[in-house]
This record gives C-alpha cells, structure tokens and sequence, in this order.
C-alpha cells in the first residue's frame, strides 16, 4: 500500500510541475507579446516622424548611383 501512496505522490509532483511550467510558458509569451507591440509602434510612430509611407509601391524600385 505504501508503494502505491509514494505514486500518487509522485505523479501530483510531476502534475504540478507541468503546471507551472505551461504557466510560466503563457505568461512569458504574453509578455513578448506586449513588447513586440510596443516595439511596432514605436515604428509607426518612428515612420510618422520621417514621412515614409510604407505602402508607398514606388518606395525601393530605383536607386541613384553616383562615383
């Protein structure tokens, strides 16, 4: 009977460590999730401050080359 208490044991050890791992997992990913977002307006805003569109489809086809 002991043995099969230890197991029980061991297997809710085992269960709650998963647990806190997923959450760590979830709560870090939520976390670089903000600061991807953070970090995309930023650029909006750095692309408002210098007047680029970045939809403009004649942005990049040419350049001029001078020696």
């Amino acid at each position: 009977m002991r043995g099969v208490i230890m197991d029980v044991a061991a297997a809710s050890i085992a269960m709650h460590q998963v647990s806190a791992k997923q959450q760590f997992g979830v709560g870090l990913a939520g976390k670089m999730k903000d600061q991807m977002e953070q970090q995309g307006e930023a650029f909006e805003k750095l692309l408002d401050t210098t007047g680029v569109s970045a939809t403009d489809p004649s942005r990049g086809q040419s350049i001029d080359l001078k020696a």
